[in-house]
């Protein structure tokens, strides 16, 4: 199997405007996140509707595909962007451009979820510790939660704490129950990710604003990889100051 990673990329952002762009200790942040998961793919392309992206990769030797700006989704436009240059690739993995500190380790657990043929997604979960805060962690509607099947695979999605565990107060529910927190970073068969960008909005995505659950309102098989590695998004120039301390030491 051949695996191509794409990352969309914009310039527009509301809260860091040029955010692929910005600087990390002498490389523009979407150079650094190119760098993380070449080694572990076939062949990786940045997807953006910006001329200075464009630029900015070829610069440092990247390979770079121009997609609409009109497309509402990172998806759609990975999809484009598969079209244009994806041809001979059986899966793709789709990266998020402002996670720098991505861990290959990561990739190689996406990858793993496709050795099961009946398998149409993946994506990756984080168990949440005993020691996390319930307010903070595990009841924060940003960071969406997943339950799992015995296969690993995902039954539900949402921005809730779920499950429910009955007969104990809440404050102490992760000491008695594995929570995962959902990690955005995915994988599709090729065939998969042309079907899927062609599905209308289901209800439930439309209740939690998350995309994945119109998949499997659909009933395409959502298969989790677990890692241990905390994803460092960056959305916001604090962040990003946050981002560079941690650099230093990773």
């Amino acid at each position: 199997m051949k695996f191509i990673g794409i990352i969309p990329a914009r310039y527009a952002s509301t809260r860091f405007p040029g955010k692929p762009l910005a600087d990390m200790d002498g490389k523009p942040m979407i150079q650094r996140v190119y760098e993380q998961v070449q080694q572990a793919l076939d062949k990786v392309i940045v997807a953006t509707d910006d001329t200075r992206i464009e630029q900015a990769v070829m610069q440092f030797g990247g390979e770079v595909v121009m997609t609409s700006p009109d497309h509402k989704s990172g998806t759609d436009r990975c999809y484009e962007a598969f079209v244009k240059a994806g041809n001979g690739y059986d899966v793709i993995i789709n990266i998020q451009g402002d996670e720098p500190f991505i861990h290959r380790e990561q990739i190689e657990a996406l990858k793993e979820c496709f050795d099961s043929p009946e398998i149409d997604i993946a994506t990756l979960v984080k168990p949440f510790k005993a020691t996390d805060d319930f307010e903070k962690d595990l009841f924060n509607p940003n960071s969406p939660k997943v339950v799992l099947n015995k296969n690993r695979e995902a039954l539900y999605f949402s921005r809730s704490v779920i499950p429910y565990v009955r007969g104990k107060n809440h404050l102490e529910w992760l000491q008695n129950h594995t929570f995962y927190k959902h990690i955005g970073l995915y994988g599709y068969r090729a065939h998969v990710l042309s079907e899927i960008t062609r599905l209308p909005q289901s209800t439930l995505e439309l209740a939690e604003s998350l995309e994945q659950l119109r998949w499997l309102e659909n009933g395409y098989k959502i298969k989790a990889g677990i890692t241990q590695h905390e994803t460092i998004g960056i959305d916001t120039p604090e962040d990003m100051e946050r981002a560079l301390e941690f650099l230093r030491t990773f």
